[in-house]
């Protein structure tokens, strides 16, 4: 117990430095959204009653920087993001709302379906080391683990989509379409969502296969997967109950990091194909300097990296013994 309270502590300690560092860099920045919007007019005389009515609307604050960061803390714990520039008059909330079951979506299906196939992969090619199967797939992996995601995207994308026709070249779904649960729509989002979940399969099971082989190899070695074999147990028994068990511990702690980094690992997906997620919206608020869109992208980002390491702490601690005893010493 009282280590779980420290881990929770660290946790804690962390989003508050979050906040504040989420508070202070746009305010390194010269100029405010406001001074922004102002700049987009042709005219660049600034008009001291319009800009005093965009602040108001943008909740700029002239008061001193300690009750500006107190008055920030207490917007954040009422779910108060601030009003996006980019989306006047839209809450950041809102944009979050609309744009994060796009990235999750994605995301999930796609970590999950690359974490299956790269670890089953990963355990026959172990089993069967040195066959012909594990010859040719290990270098193969080797090359496509090496090889940039964007890269993989970009020709994907420019073979699939513009060449063949066979996908669609950006979005979510079609424009031309009303959003809702009806079989088009639906059709329409997964026909967009394919060819971005087929680049970052191809690009991540690479990875997963890799790790798990060289864990379990290093597994099969152990003292107790010999005796099993040694028992006379069936082969498939030995490689999923002794070596596969303990050879995915890496893998599993990985894979709840990865689910994590969801929110902003997928930057480079959404760009490329213009997917309406959270990572497409960040790079379209750098561009528009839509400082309070940043700002709850980039909370909302690392509060989900830190969930993710603390479940991943606490399901290693629960999987891993020896983890527990340490921790108890």
């Amino acid at each position: 117990m009282r280590s779980l309270v420290r881990r929770i502590s660290f946790y804690v300690l962390t989003v508050w430095i979050a906040f504040t560092l989420d508070f202070f860099l746009p305010r390194l920045v010269p100029g405010d959204p406001a001074v922004a919007v102002m700049a987009r007019f042709r005219d660049k005389t600034v008009d001291p009653a319009m800009l005093s009515a965009l602040e108001i609307q943008f909740g700029i604050s002239h008061a001193p920087l300690w009750q500006q960061y107190l008055q920030y803390i207490n917007n954040l714990l009422h779910g108060n993001f601030g009003v996006s520039t980019s989306y006047f008059p839209l809450p950041v909330a809102n944009i979050i709302v609309q744009r994060m079951p796009w990235t999750l979506g994605l995301g999930i299906v796609t970590i999950f379906i690359s974490f299956l196939l790269g670890t089953l992969l990963g355990i026959i090619n172990a089993w069967r080391r040195g066959s012909v199967l594990d010859s040719m797939i290990s270098p193969v992996m080797m090359v496509v683990s090496a090889i940039p995601y964007f890269w993989i995207a970009l020709i994907s994308l420019y073979v699939f989509a513009f060449m063949l026709g066979w996908f669609p070249l950006t979005g979510g779904y079609d424009e031309d379409m009303l959003a809702g649960w009806n079989p088009d729509f639906i059709l329409s989002i997964l026909d967009h969502a394919i060819l971005p979940a087929f680049t970052i399969i191809l690009s991540s099971v690479a990875g997963w296969m890799l790790t798990m082989r060289n864990a379990m190899i290093t597994t099969l070695s152990e003292d107790y997967v010999l005796m099993a074999k040694a028992k006379g147990l069936r082969n498939r028994r030995v490689m999923l109950m002794y070596a596969a068990r303990n050879a995915i511990l890496p893998n599993v702690t990985s894979f709840a990091i990865a689910i994590g980094f969801i929110t902003g690992g997928q930057l480079l997906t959404e760009t490329v194909f213009s997917y309406p997620g959270i990572g497409f919206a960040f790079v379209q608020a750098v561009g528009n300097k839509d400082y309070a869109l940043m700002q709850g992208l980039f909370l909302i980002i690392i509060l989900t990296v830190l969930t993710a390491n603390l479940f991943a702490d606490l399901l290693y601690t629960a999987l891993d013994p020896r983890v527990r005893q340490e921790r108890s010493a």
